[in-house]
């Protein structure tokens, strides 16, 4: 069904994706998910509760709410991004050690995605559409240029 709802779907999210730093928001919002999960494992796992255990709630949905702002308001990502990467490092001292690294780590790289993304720069080519368009490119040329092309 080429035509269908899902032809229409798809270009029109890489297009609200290309608008935003998608993947760091994206990972910064999976970072605090995991260390709100890891929160709640069974005591054989649990590490340590955290400070007060206020915090260890606090700073988590922090991160998990700095990648929804992130993904849903982008003017406002160096912000976002430099809270994100502070909180992410805060769960390393009060969840679980930042959900057992995974959670941390995902909210540092993620931030740091975002921090560097840059919504002026233009999309990037793949190799497959670079060689088409060079294909494209000889065929089009004089056949003169072309044997000139072939002897060099």
């Amino acid at each position: 069904m080429p035509g269908g709802a899902r032809g229409n779907v798809r270009p029109a999210f890489r297009r609200w994706r290309a608008g935003r730093p998608f993947w760091g928001g994206l990972l910064l919002t999976l970072g605090g998910a995991e260390v709100l999960l890891t929160l709640k494992a069974s005591l054989d796992v649990i590490l340590h509760v955290g400070m007060q255990g206020l915090a260890g709630y606090l700073f988590p949905a922090v991160m998990l709410l700095c990648g929804v702002l992130i993904l849903f308001n982008p003017s406002q990502r160096l912000f976002y991004s430099v809270i994100g990467v502070l909180v992410s490092l805060a769960t390393w001292m009060t969840s679980n050690l930042g959900g057992f690294f995974v959670g941390m780590l995902l909210g540092v790289v993620g931030s740091c995605l975002t921090f560097g993304w840059l919504p002026d720069q233009e999309p990037r080519v793949s190799r497959r559409q670079r060689r088409k368009a060079a294909k494209a490119a000889r065929a089009q040329a004089p056949p003169l240029e072309r044997e000139a092309g072939q002897a060099v």
